[in-house]
């Protein structure tokens, strides 16, 4: 981030992660056991301690849960299971290179049949669940975002809603393009804030909703090679994403509401972002 970037949480000051050589590597290492909560009560207290006066050890902090959280999300993902339980690896003794390699020959081979197989026996297998087929990867990556960040509860942005100008400001920077934040008052969710992440070929950003009962959404922009399309949805598990393109622009939102009411919130949100769905 540049000068103008901000902290976790709502409206407070930040800076950009430190460069990798910015800490030496016995910091680095200390920084990731109080990640990992592998330092002992008496280290942990002082490290805390050091942390509250270092912005740069606090950044490189948050930057390690982050990724700790995208690792968790993702695993999520893949099993279905969207919670907070860690992932572990099993060791095994390593089996002699040249039964693996005969032993994944015989797989390709019956992979390969039973695909063909069952592609013409039971197509919808082979269809992912969106609406028109294979979905944008933006809209995976807006799926992944929201289920690393709307259950956080300390960090769940990097600006607060109280800090908006500068938070548009800023992602419109990074982004290089005017970025606005519709308002879903009417649907009852006010703007917690937002954050930069990383898209798919350049940054993206991130806004995050909240309504009285907790309930958080998530609209995540980034650019994108067509001009416009239409809104799509993608199903993962509980989570919904309403995606779209307009002016080359990437929009997804997100959330664990009903479909219908989700899409009524998305058709409103590409209308107020210069869409226009009813033309799509």
């Amino acid at each position: 981030m540049n000068n103008d970037d901000h902290s976790h949480g709502r409206g407070h000051a930040n800076h950009a992660d430190p460069p990798a050589d910015a800490l030496d590597a016995r910091a680095l290492q200390a920084l990731s056991a109080f990640v990992d909560a592998e330092l002992p009560p008496h280290a942990r207290t002082e490290l805390e301690a050091q942390l509250a006066a270092d912005p740069e050890a606090a950044s490189r902090v948050a930057a390690y849960r982050a990724q700790r959280n995208a690792l968790r999300a993702l695993c999520a993902v893949q099993s279905g299971k969207a919670n907070d339980e860690a992932a572990y690896v099993v060791l095994r003794a390593r089996t002699p290179w040249w039964q693996r390699a005969g032993l994944a020959a015989c797989w390709l081979v019956v992979g390969a049949g039973l695909a063909a197989t069952l592609a013409t026996v039971v197509p919808p297998l082979f269809q992912h669940h969106d609406d028109y087929g294979k979905p944008a990867a933006f809209a995976q990556r807006a799926d992944v975002a929201y289920a690393v960040y709307s259950p956080e509860q300390r960090h769940p942005v990097e600006v607060g809603a109280d800090d908006q100008a500068q938070l548009v400001a800023w992602l419109s920077k990074r982004l290089e393009r005017p970025l606005s934040v519709p308002s879903l008052d009417d649907y009852g969710y006010t703007l917690v804030g937002g954050r930069l992440l990383p898209g798919e070929s350049g940054p993206a950003a991130q806004f995050m909703y909240e309504n009285a009962a907790g309930t958080r959404l998530t609209l995540y922009v980034t650019g994108a090679k067509n001009q416009t399309a239409a809104l799509r949805t993608l199903r993962e598990g509980e989570r919904r994403t309403i995606y779209w393109i307009t002016d080359r622009t990437g929009y997804a939102l997100s959330g664990q509401l009903p479909e219908g009411r989700l899409h009524a919130i998305a058709v409103d949100v590409c209308t107020a972002l210069g869409g226009k769905p009813d033309q799509w």
